[in-house]
């Protein structure tokens, strides 16, 4: 009777293939969001309340996914401008699941406290997962590149002129698509030299409120 062939086993002493570590809970609910935006249309503010609630976080790690989930879809353009000048090619021919997962990077070094060596290597990490050594080599070097210079370093080099562009050179570094500061400028008319502050001011995190409402909720 033939035996079937036996597997190859691991020499005694010989190294043990590294152990990932996926995305901690908040990380991997703001990655999982932003691949629905960008692969299916969908609304963050929509996607992200409802996936919450369905893997119960709550807290802080809410709060976190919260700020990674609106911050990067906010800055989108910004970070991809960033990350296509590191990487050395169109944001457009990187895979998207690698481009999210660099995008969730970027904003953490750039627009958080975090800590530069923990953005990295959650989001190293989970290229491996998702794809392999290699492409997770990629994102090192990328988000490494990254991590070398802060937003105003990189927005002062990658920005449009201002003197012969000011429209895309406000856009760009406050990190507003054109069309948008284009229509601010357009509303605003003879005050267009305030755009600038007009659009520093609509790129800065909401503050969040508590209303105590009669009858439904006191003070305390």
């Amino acid at each position: 009777m033939t035996r079937p062939p036996r597997r190859p086993q691991r020499p005694a002493g010989g190294p043990r293939p590294p152990r990932r570590k996926p995305l901690d809970p908040a990380r991997r609910a703001a990655f999982d969001v932003l691949q629905a935006v960008s692969q299916r249309d969908a609304y963050a503010n929509l996607a992200l309340p409802a996936l919450l609630s369905e893997r119960g976080i709550t807290g802080r790690d809410a709060a976190f996914a919260t700020e990674l989930t609106y911050g990067t879809c906010r800055v989108r353009g910004l970070l991809d401008a960033i990350i296509g000048a590191a990487a050395q090619r169109s944001p457009d021919a990187i895979n998207p699941v690698l481009l999210d997962l660099l995008r969730l990077g970027s904003y953490q070094l750039l627009r958080t406290r975090v800590d530069a060596h923990a953005a990295v290597s959650t989001t190293v990490e989970q290229a491996a997962i998702e794809f392999d050594s290699a492409r997770a080599g990629f994102v090192n070097g990328v988000l490494r590149t990254i991590s070398t210079r802060d937003e105003a370093s990189w927005t002062a080099e990658l920005a449009p002129d201002a003197a012969t562009d000011p429209i895309g050179h406000a856009a760009f570094t406050r990190a507003h698509p054109r069309w948008i500061a284009q229509a601010f400028a357009d509303a605003l008319g003879p005050a267009a030299g305030e755009l600038d502050a007009v659009l520093a001011g609509d790129d800065e995190r909401p503050q969040v409120h508590l209303a105590a409402r009669p009858g439904v909720l006191t003070a305390a």
